[in-house]
């Protein structure tokens, strides 16, 4: 079994920063693509349909949804199975419940995506 837990979320004014991290863990052989999506306040999605914020592969090869590019950036640490979120200059807009991602090769060869339960961010004065 894999568990994949967020950290870092949090109430922060417009125009400031904050860091997600992401940690995953279990029967882990390869992590493949890391990402995060994220879900605003009223909004009712399915898993596959929440919006994609960026994404990083284990070669470090990054994409980044045009509402954020710019201003965050996606990291990972490969030894520790664990992705970031550097969030700055941040909007109203950016509210929403942060998940993220970890598509997973086991040792058996199993290739499952696993999600997070979610992080909180909160952007208001």
């Amino acid at each position: 079994q894999v568990q994949v837990v967020e950290s870092g979320g949090g109430l922060v004014q417009p125009g400031g920063s904050l860091r997600l991290s992401c940690a995953a863990s279990g029967s882990i052989f390869r992590i493949n693509i890391m990402a995060w999506y994220r879900q605003a306040p009223g909004e009712e999605r399915e898993l596959g349909e929440r919006e994609l914020v960026a994404s990083i592969t284990s070669s470090g090869d990054t994409n980044y949804s045009d509402s954020v590019k710019g201003r965050f950036t996606i990291s990972r640490d490969n030894g520790k199975n664990t992705v970031y979120l550097q969030m700055s200059s941040l909007k109203r807009e950016d509210t929403a419940v942060y998940y993220c991602s970890a598509d997973v090769v086991d040792y058996g060869s199993f290739e499952d995506v696993n999600w997070g339960q979610g992080t909180q961010v909160t952007v208001s004065s």
